[in-house]
């Protein structure tokens, strides 16, 4: 089974992560939102997953990326 978002609850998580993104800036310093997004917006299963991480109180945050294979590496970073 293909998991999915519908666009409403794309749009709140995207908006979730860019905040969260914006507040803690010295996890991925040098990295740009516009870049993450792009990646998350063609990846529907991954939304899904860090959706389910939201939904369970977690917070998913970028703390990586491979320059080799243009991955980002996003953690739960909740406390």
């Amino acid at each position: 089974m293909k998991k999915g978002l519908s666009p409403k609850q794309r749009e709140e998580l995207l908006r979730e992560l860019k905040a969260r993104f914006e507040t803690n800036m010295n996890r991925h310093e040098g990295l740009e939102w516009a870049e993450v997004k792009g990646k998350l917006e063609v990846n529907a299963e991954k939304l899904w997953s860090l959706n389910e991480m939201e939904r369970t109180g977690g917070e998913p945050d970028v703390v990586g990326h491979d320059k080799e294979t243009g991955e980002y590496t996003l953690f739960d970073c909740s406390a």
